[in-house]
């Protein structure tokens, strides 16, 4: 895989992560919008999970979740998050650093509507992060929901919806044969993007 040089890297990161995301997609990688989720409480214990990004423009970096949720309680206390993408055929990954925001009820509504079925009557079935007596408890309370809903559209839980990381840098890294890595990071400055190289 060829290095990463400062002249290469598009002006806007958001540009430059889309050129990344193209070729990922190229490469049909699976699971390649999948990234690793830091979040942090008042108190400055971490925790991370899998997500799947549902939208990434200049606006910032889309996710969804259970608004009940571990991550969404320790969002809500302590905005400030951090994304990692891995794409390890490609040898590249993206690191995102920012704060969060919850994306507008249309937007929560609209991508709610292009879920499968499973999903959406998913989301009413789960009380994320809570103990549950059984995986039995799981089922029967999808068999329910089926019955509640057959024959008509599932609404959105009011409960369920969007996340934006809002970045403050945005890393590409590129691994190179020696494990002197390219680190090449955009860092926000007023309404401008710094651009500087890390050592690996």
């Amino acid at each position: 895989m060829a290095g990463l040089r400062e002249e290469d890297c598009l002006p806007d990161p958001f540009q430059q992560f889309d050129a990344w995301f193209r070729v990922a997609l190229e490469a049909e990688i699976p699971d390649v919008n999948a990234a690793a989720l830091a979040t942090c409480t008042p108190d400055g214990r971490p925790s991370n999970r899998m997500v799947l990004l549902k939208g990434a423009d200049a606006r910032g970096f889309v996710f969804f979740t259970n608004y009940l949720s571990r991550k969404a309680r320790e969002l809500d206390a302590n905005p400030h998050a951090a994304l990692c993408i891995f794409w390890a055929p490609l040898e590249r990954q993206v690191r995102v650093e920012g704060v969060v925001e919850k994306v507008t009820t249309a937007e929560s509504d609209e991508y709610h509507r292009t879920r499968p079925r499973g999903s959406q009557l998913g989301a009413w079935c789960s009380v994320q992060s809570e103990v549950i007596p059984s995986r039995a408890f799981l089922e029967l309370r999808l068999a329910e929901l089926e019955k509640e809903f057959e024959n008509r559209e599932v609404p959105r839980p009011p409960n369920w919806g969007g996340y934006r990381l809002i970045p403050e840098s945005i890393e590409f890294w590129q691994g190179r044969v020696t494990r002197l890595h390219d680190r090449i990071r955009y860092r926000r400055s007023q309404a401008e993007w710094i651009r500087e190289r890390l050592a690996p």
